[in-house]
């Protein structure tokens, strides 16, 4: 199958074709870096890092950006709080997310630009949309027109007379039209500030993605991703004020957006108190484990994390583990990934899917004993597993771990033995002997006795 996306800016699965066949680019908005990032944070960078492996695959060079939003009014806040310097603050943090995505197996971006390293590139597009007539300056602002822009709302698909016409009256007296966005605003002695044409200020959000990208990917670039809560202002402003500062029609070809992640079923939210960060996460669960539920359900939907989908991956993992750890003496042959789970990350990123190829990939293994087709199957099976940044461990280390032994697993086994119990007493034989089988693969051996199932773990 030819590789194909979701464009949110057609609103049509489309085939990928990249302006330059030797080299692909792709910008992902990165975080805010004023706190830890939350697992909300997480999911973009884990689904898009499928994306990434997915087009080196494909293609010899894949520029890949992910950028750090190290200006900004909630870094501000967070400064005035705690007292510490702006620098001190979104350092931290920067370096505190990369931490987290590393443990969550996503590689290292191509690039990472940082805004406050890209202010005169700002300077020089703000200036130039002035000329071009986009934007004015008012009262120390520098805003863009959107009424200037006659494409403007395409990717959120909203009608700019709907949306004037809609708009509150009480808007900010330097405006010319409710809908027009800050390009640059005046900073306080107290606040971070940068010299420009029109006096002390500081970057809007939106024209620093669009500066970073232009300098580093170029005018127009192949594919611009992120959660979708960004549609709309966030990448509809990039879209417009990076088309008419660089006369192009387009600003990214194929716009791709990750759906939320609900909490136990709930909205993740601070007014809930349910907002975990990622490093919160990663000491209860192995971070394979984490990524796993994040790409348990398709990235275009809202996936759901709860105590059940995470027992339901490490049960899944480990039982890959467990295969692979029974075929150690076996040396891998080197493999390309698995044509059919490569299919169906062309198809638009579809993890279910490739999980499911996955999973019967490692079937077939644990069922071959012809150690030329086991060390086919293993070569197999972790060159596709790559592509998806999982069992990326030692099977003996991923067993050491402490969590091996979590609650969580005990949850689990302790819940598959209830259903075996259950399937027996109803005399469904078929289902008790492939729980027993599924405990097996887990490393589990059960013994039946007259005062119940007793369990424990293989010796290794």
């Amino acid at each position: 199958m030819a590789l194909q996306f979701q464009n949110t800016l057609t609103g049509n699965k489309e085939v990928f074709t990249p302006i330059d066949n030797q080299r692909v680019t792709v910008y992902l908005c990165g975080p805010t870096v004023y706190n830890y990032a939350h697992i909300g944070n997480a999911r973009p960078a884990v689904v898009f890092d499928v994306l990434n492996r997915l087009l080196r695959h494909h293609y010899p060079q894949v520029l890949f950006a992910r950028n750090i939003t190290d200006v900004d009014d909630k870094i501000n806040k967070q400064s005035q709080q705690s007292g510490q310097s702006i620098q001190t603050i979104s350092g931290k943090y920067a370096r505190a997310y990369n931490e987290d995505l590393s443990a969550l197996n996503v590689l290292p971006p191509d690039i990472e630009p940082h805004a406050t390293e890209h202010i005169a590139e700002m300077i020089v597009m703000i200036q130039t949309l002035i000329d071009k007539g986009h934007a004015y300056e008012q009262d120390g602002h520098v805003l863009f027109d959107v009424t200037t822009y006659a494409d403007y709302g395409q990717l959120s698909k909203r009608d700019l007379d709907d949306m004037l016409a809609g708009a509150r009256v009480d808007v900010a007296d330097y405006k010319k039209n409710p809908g027009d966005f800050v390009l640059w605003k005046p900073s306080s002695d107290d606040l971070p500030g940068w010299d420009s044409p029109w006096g002390r200020g500081r970057p809007g959000w939106h024209i620093e993605c669009s500066a970073m990208a232009a300098k580093h990917l170029g005018k127009v670039i192949d594919i611009h991703c992120g959660g979708r809560d960004l549609i709309f202002p966030h990448h509809e402003n990039e879209i417009a004020q990076s088309c008419c500062a660089n006369d192009e029609s387009l600003f990214a070809r194929y716009w791709l957006h990750n759906g939320f992640i609900t909490m136990s079923d709930q909205k993740m939210s601070k007014s809930l108190g349910n907002i975990a960060l990622i490093r919160d996460v990663l000491k209860e669960h192995n971070g394979e484990v984490v990524r796993w539920v994040l790409l348990s359900a398709h990235y275009r939907q809202s996936v759901n994390w709860s105590d059940k989908s995470v027992a339901q991956a490490r049960k899944t993992l480990d039982r890959l583990y467990r295969i692979l750890a029974d075929v150690s003496d076996i040396t891998a042959n080197d493999s390309e990934p698995d044509a059919e789970l490569v299919a169906a990350l062309n198809d638009d990123l579809n993890t279910p899917q490739a999980f499911a190829r996955l999973i019967a990939l490692a079937k077939s293994l644990q069922k071959s004993h012809d150690a030329d087709e086991q060390a086919e199957l293993k070569g197999l099976l972790i060159a596709s597993a790559e592509l998806l940044g999982v069992l990326q461990s030692d099977p003996q280390q991923w067993f050491e771990d402490k969590q091996t032994t979590s609650d969580d697993l005990k949850e689990t086994v302790e819940q598959l033995i209830q259903e075996r119990e259950t399937a027996r007493k109803n005399k469904d034989w078929q289902r008790s002997d492939d729980i027993r089988d599924e405990l097996d693969t887990m490393g589990v051996v059960i013994e039946d006795s007259a005062d119940g199932t007793r369990w424990h773990l293989k010796e290794k």
